[in-house]
């Protein structure tokens, strides 16, 4: 794994453009708070939201979450102009579920109006709901996945829902990543401030 593990630092990680990065230090990190939200994930979790089986609990909202991870694999691939961000989170307010399940559905999903791609609807009503079912089959609160650790498992992608507001302190900037490099936040600031 690329950072020490969760029962170690205490800590998930999140990526966010690096233009949000001032108004992250200031306010913390919201659900809705980028401009992105609206425009390209709002209607997908509202699809994912409205296949969730009634067992799972009704504060779990994927259109109400901040999106982490409990970690990465060696040396991920990070977008270039973001940062990298370890937060301190509530785990009582907190799901995990297999990303790999959502990420196979979201280009689909959104190219799914276009007339020549038409077949990308019938994809999403036939396999696209068999693996949100698995989505959310496979799903667990935050606490029972540190018992399970589901998270570690090969083929199980864990996205963290964050389903409460992360404070400013409890944010700390790990790398900023550029085209060129990725530099943790001593190294960039001893470059270029």
């Amino acid at each position: 794994m690329f950072f020490d593990d969760y029962l170690k630092t205490g800590k998930v990680y999140h990526i966010a453009p690096v233009n949000d990065l001032e108004k992250i230090l200031l306010e913390g990190i919201k659900y809705d708070d980028k401009v992105t939200y609206e425009d390209k994930y709002c209607d997908f979790h509202c699809f994912i939201d409205n296949l969730k089986p009634p067992h799972i609990p009704s504060w779990v909202e994927r259109k109400k979450a901040i999106f982490a991870t409990m970690n990465y694999k060696d040396n991920p691939n990070f977008h270039s102009h973001t940062v990298v961000m370890a937060l301190k989170i509530n785990p009582e307010k907190c799901w995990i579920a297999n990303e790999n399940r959502a990420n196979e559905i979201y280009e689909p999903f959104i190219l799914q109006n276009i007339e020549w791609l038409k077949g990308a609807k019938k994809y999403i009503e036939t396999k696209g709901k068999e693996l949100i079912n698995e989505y959310w089959e496979t799903s667990l609160s935050f606490k029972e996945n540190l018992k399970k650790r589901r998270d570690l498992r090969e083929g199980y992608d864990a996205e963290v829902l964050i389903l409460h507001t992360i404070e400013p302190k409890d944010i700390e900037i790990l790398y900023v990543v550029s085209d060129h490099k990725v530099m943790d936040f001593d190294e960039w600031e001893r470059y270029f401030i």
